[in-house]
């Protein structure tokens, strides 16, 4: 059943869709985000809200000319939002409209002349722009100082991968368009365009707490309504209010509440007294007053169309409520809820910490040692049979039961090395040694992997190692006599060499280096070199790794 959206059914009906829409849209539904702001237009056409946010849908989804059009709808239908302008601009990047894009960041800030937003986004538009061949955001002067200062790819630039996937697309931007599947590029993107693709809108309605600069006039526009063209009550009730506020600056919350109670009184439409009074109940530490406050709050605030920010605060004070109480799984769902609303860097960083907490309290309440020996031992029987993956699987849940357990690890690696995933088997056996560095059986199944990955050197050095602390350890014995027969006869097949020792990260890194294959080059042609060559100890180490994994050979 549909309702006009002037009615309290109908509104209702529409802030619901709308919710149902950004907490799809937060958690990557992207059809169903589509969905439900579209219900929600049927039933509000005039909301540019639900454009504003059914066009960052449309853009997650690649879907670009679709986004334009909505961006286009939310600028017509309120022209001084400079969100608006954002979403539009963002749309013509990505069709490539370059010069499209940088008029309307222009026309956004005639507007909203303060909006970073639009700033940086002309800002970036400029520099693209001014680029000779390929228009390349990944080519921006200050291409990692945007991305140390953003919290969304400051975590991504300790990853390696993120930075060579970065240098990659600075040098070589015809790339881009194989690696748009990948989430750090579209986020990356977001970033260096000043464009958040992911984020949805709020109304533009005034607070009357922390009202934000008004635009330029403009003859069409009315003038925003002074405090004398307020009725009476409304202006009793501010006047209320701005007495409960200085009560509660001087911590004298007894009248702070009189104050907002009186202000809630003469104007019960205005969401904010209500969440006033809640803060003085989060001061007092009375949480579940507070909590109540804020739902009644964000129910008057529904009813009466407030600004979605109002209501963002409103539940990030419930999830602070929950915090201060160390509930932080009730925490981690009202923060949520404020996201879906409006997204703040304060918020999101709070709800990432209660749930870091709560993933470990769980991980902590999970360690079971007897349960992680019962795995153990199914996994033990599993590994006699043969059945190697399902060992694996009962191993992996015996170190979740008991993570401080070497031999877990070890006996993980024995699994990973009988199903040919070396650098698996290499993992656990350091973590092995890590926990246990006296435990013989983690250097020998280190040294035994590596020797099966034709590392005879490096699983030599570790096989003496295992000896160090057991001398007649015949394990690590027979290992250093095979990987030096293994070494004085291997007869690869040069391919098969050349394929395993370019998989190795050192390797390709001294292959990499053209002073080295300038060095190679001149070795190859007059073998006399070497010697000059080898009384550098950086060179020699690199030559010794070629040697050793059979990429060179010295007769």
């Amino acid at each position: 059943t549909l309702f006009r959206s002037g009615t309290a059914r109908g509104m209702e009906a529409v802030n619901e869709l709308k919710e149902k829409g950004n907490q799809a849209l937060s958690s990557g539904n992207l059809e169903d985000a589509v969905k439900f702001y579209s219900e929600a237009i049927e039933l509000d056409p005039k909301n540019h809200v639900l454009f504003s946010n059914r066009s960052a849908a449309y853009a997650k989804k690649r879907e670009y000319k679709k986004a334009l059009e909505d961006g286009c709808k939310t600028v017509e239908l309120k022209p001084d939002w400079g969100k608006g302008y954002s979403r539009k601009a963002a749309a013509l990047e990505f069709l490539n409209h370059f010069e499209e894009a940088k008029k309307t960041y222009e026309e956004g800030l005639k507007y909203e002349p303060g909006n970073q937003q639009l700033k940086e986004g002309l800002q970036n538009m400029e520099v693209r722009l001014a680029e000779r061949k390929f228009m390349n955001p990944f080519n921006a002067p200050n291409l990692y100082q945007k991305l140390e200062s953003d919290p969304r790819t400051r975590a991504l630039l300790n990853d390696p991968s993120y930075k060579a996937l970065i240098e990659q697309l600075k040098n070589k931007p015809s790339d881009l368009g194989t690696k748009l599947q990948d989430p750090r590029v579209m986020t990356t993107l977001s970033v260096l365009l000043g464009v958040d693709l992911g984020s949805v809108d709020e109304d533009d309605d005034e607070s009357l707490t922390s009202p934000p600069p008004p635009p330029p006039a403009k003859k069409e526009s009315k003038p925003e309504p002074m405090e004398e063209d307020l009725p009476e009550n409304k202006k009793q009730a501010l006047k209320a209010k701005e007495l409960g506020n200085e009560a509660y600056k001087k911590r004298n919350f007894e009248d702070a509440l009189k104050h907002y109670e009186e202000a809630k009184t003469l104007d019960p439409t205005n969401m904010m007294y209500i969440t006033n009074q809640a803060a003085v109940y989060f001061e007092q530490a009375n949480y579940e007053k507070c909590r109540e406050l804020c739902k009644q709050a964000i129910e008057v605030g529904r009813e009466n169309r407030e600004d979605y920010q109002q209501i963002a605060k409103a539940y990030a004070r419930i999830g602070n409520s929950f915090l201060k109480e160390e509930k932080y799984k009730e925490a981690v769902q009202f923060y949520n809820k404020s996201l879906a609303e409006h997204r703040t860097p304060d918020v999101l960083k709070k709800c990432q910490q209660a749930e870091k907490i709560l993933k470990e309290q769980e991980r902590l309440a999970y360690i079971n040692p007897d349960l992680a020996l019962e795995e153990k031992n199914k996994g033990n029987e599993c590994f006699q049979k043969g059945d190697y993956p399902q060992a694996m699987k009962h191993y992996t849940e015996a170190i979740k039961r008991n993570p401080n357990d070497a031999k877990l690890y070890s006996n993980r690696a024995a699994c990973y090395t009988k199903l040919l995933e070396f650098q698996l088997a290499l993992k656990d056996c350091e973590e092995c040694i890590r926990l246990d560095p006296t435990f013989i059986k983690g250097y020998t199944r280190k040294a035994s992997a590596l020797e099966a990955m034709k590392d005879f050197t490096k699983a030599m050095d570790v096989y003496q190692k295992a000896l160090d602390f057991d001398s007649n350890c015949k394990e690590a014995t027979d290992g250093v006599k095979r990987c030096m027969m293994s070494q004085y006869y291997r007869s690869d097949n040069p391919e098969d060499v050349k394929r395993r020792a370019m998989g190795d990260p050192e390797v390709q890194q001294i292959m990499s280096d053209p002073a080295m294959r300038l060095i190679l080059e001149q070795m190859q042609k007059d073998p006399q070199a070497l010697g000059e060559h080898l009384k550098n100890p950086v060179i020699a180490q690199k030559i010794q790794k070629l040697m050793d994994v059979g990429l060179i050979a010295i007769r």
